[in-house]
């Protein structure tokens, strides 16, 4: 697949895309400080000798984005994994190709690829973990219909921004199922 080759060469690198943030930049750059990858030595050096390359479909305005792409980041460089983000708004061309549940244009999507370009593995774009603490509160959420609907849904996403930026079990749920994902290549 040298199509996907071509989105890699094409893709911003990570200091690219970070310098580029005008959205969620400090709250990304404070879960890449914080957060610790477990010692998975083993993992990581086998990794590393699968020379990986990573595809990263994206946007700064995406909450999921901020905390699982600080996670990849820090497991890209444990594992020498070459890192590329591409704008998800900018290119629905191969947004398109990557949809989840065949509808949903949701963020951010890891794609895996060789040194032939060929994709091995794909991730993204909600931990099942996450999802499910989402799920719950946007359960709790009045109807759409209901005038309240807007301000519950406006406070619901500083609440999940805010779990996103501090909770480490989120994070390292991520890096599990990253693992997970993974490991067997």
């Amino acid at each position: 697949m040298t199509a996907l080759n071509y989105w890699f060469n094409k893709g911003l690198t990570i200091e690219e895309y970070i310098s580029q943030m005008t959205f969620h930049k400090d709250n990304m750059e404070h879960v890449l400080q914080e957060f610790n990858l477990p010692d998975d030595q083993a993992f990581f050096d086998q990794l590393a000798s699968r020379n990986l390359r990573v595809i990263v479909i994206t946007e700064d305005w995406c909450g999921d984005a901020m905390m699982n792409n600080p996670v990849l980041i820090a497991l890209g460089k444990a594992a020498n994994l070459d890192i590329r983000f591409i704008l998800r708004d900018e290119h629905a061309d191969l947004m398109d190709q990557y949809l989840t549940n065949g509808t949903a244009r949701s963020i951010p999507i890891f794609i895996f690829i060789n040194d032939l370009g060929e994709e091995v593995a794909k991730w993204g774009p909600r931990a099942a973990k996450v999802q499910a603490f989402v799920d719950q509160a946007r359960s709790e959420l009045p109807a759409k219909e209901d005038e309240a609907f807007k301000a519950g849904q406006e406070l619901l996403i500083k609440q999940l921004t805010a779990a996103y930026k501090e909770r480490e079990d989120f994070w390292l749920e991520v890096y599990g199922e990253l693992k997970a994902t993974l490991q067997p290549l």
